[in-house]
């Protein structure tokens, strides 16, 4: 099997990225700038390798499919550009050239307004719920280690794959041991509330 075909099918499903990912602020400068990772915003340093699968992180060419949360996966390095086939949607298997782009966080917790001149891509081995939504993979690892907080995303994270065989669930108690079973939290007062409403 190729690695194309490989990644096409396969990834690590998470409630949020941050699971899934280290993050570590320093206290000052552009150390601190440089350090800072938050939604739709790729990382500083990209480290990228021939055959890595990723993840758009802006709308590129909504017509071509290079949409937000759009995987590729890369073919060649150019000197402003990276050279990537599509993994999902309907131009699988396309090839597309991603540029450099001017991108400011919109995270209202990052202190300070600064752009950064980045690719929009993340490496993505793994992805969150939301962004899986739409795609059907042969085989998905769910890693579940505290309980999901948003209604439906346990169904969502499960409907991802085509098969019971190509289901792996990692689930963790408060204290990070390996559990048999995960809350689906849900506020039934909120449904309570709109059935009064109605």
């Amino acid at each position: 099997m190729s690695s194309k075909d490989f990644f096409k099918a396969r990834t690590i499903l998470a409630p949020t990225i941050d699971i899934v990912e280290d993050s570590q602020l320093d206290l000052y400068g552009p150390k601190l700038l440089n350090s800072i990772n938050c939604s739709g915003l790729p990382p500083h340093k990209l480290i990228l390798k021939i055959g890595v699968p990723m993840m758009l992180l802006r709308n590129i060419d909504q017509f071509s499919g290079l949409c937000n949360g759009t995987r590729l996966q890369v073919r060649k390095f150019g000197n402003h550009v990276i050279e990537c086939e599509v993994l999902t949607g309907n131009n699988v298997s396309h090839i597309a050239l991603i540029p450099r782009m001017n991108m400011v966080p919109t995270n209202e917790t990052v202190p300070v307004r600064f752009q950064r001149r980045q690719f929009p891509i993340i490496v993505s081995f793994a992805m969150t719920i939301n962004k899986s939504q739409g795609q059907t993979l042969s085989h998905v690892g769910l890693c579940f280690p505290k309980p999901i907080f948003t209604h439906d995303q346990l169904y969502v994270a499960l409907s991802r794959v085509k098969s019971k065989r190509g289901l792996k669930v990692l689930l963790m108690n408060h204290v990070g041991i390996s559990a048999n079973s995960i809350i689906n939290v849900v506020y039934r007062e909120v449904f309570e509330k709109n059935s009064i409403l109605m």
